[in-house]
């Protein structure tokens, strides 16, 4: 799996003119899946997405996690991530089709919401228009298969 990750004050996705997620302070997520990933796979970035320390401190630290700021997630299926850019014309047969995508997509999430963060979504497969408020700004990559 591929993620980009954005620290934010705000963040949004729309669907033909209507908000379908909406979060404060939190998490823009990017999510990819590649054709290997597994549920494993999923949980396991999600825990560590999750445990991730990048809000500041009052020293001014990045050390604080999502839990303790109190920030929710937005989490945007984007299998973009897996493009293949050897020529001018990206390719993305690197991406998991839909039937391997669509269920580690909602896995990730779940794992999200049972670790009892609030997490908003866009539709897989959809023409969305995604809105944030970086803040930073701070953009953490992940990649499970390094």
């Amino acid at each position: 799996m591929r993620a980009v990750v954005t620290r934010v004050r705000s963040a949004s996705v729309e669907i033909a003119g209507k908000i379908n997620g909406k979060i404060g302070q939190g998490y823009l997520i990017l999510l990819g899946v590649g054709p290997n990933d597994t549920e494993d796979t999923a949980v396991k970035l999600a825990d560590k997405i999750c445990n991730l320390r990048i809000f500041e401190d009052e020293n001014e630290k990045m050390n604080l996690n999502l839990e303790q700021v109190g920030g929710s997630i937005l989490v945007v299926s984007q299998f973009t991530l897996y493009a293949d850019t050897s020529s001018r014309r990206p390719g993305f047969s690197n991406a998991a089709k839909p039937d391997v995508a669509i269920p580690l997509y909602e896995k990730f999430m779940e794992h999200c919401r049972e670790r009892g963060f609030t997490v908003e979504h866009g539709e897989f497969g959809a023409d969305m228009q995604v809105f944030s408020q970086n803040d930073g700004p701070v953009t953490i990559l992940f990649d499970t298969e390094k």
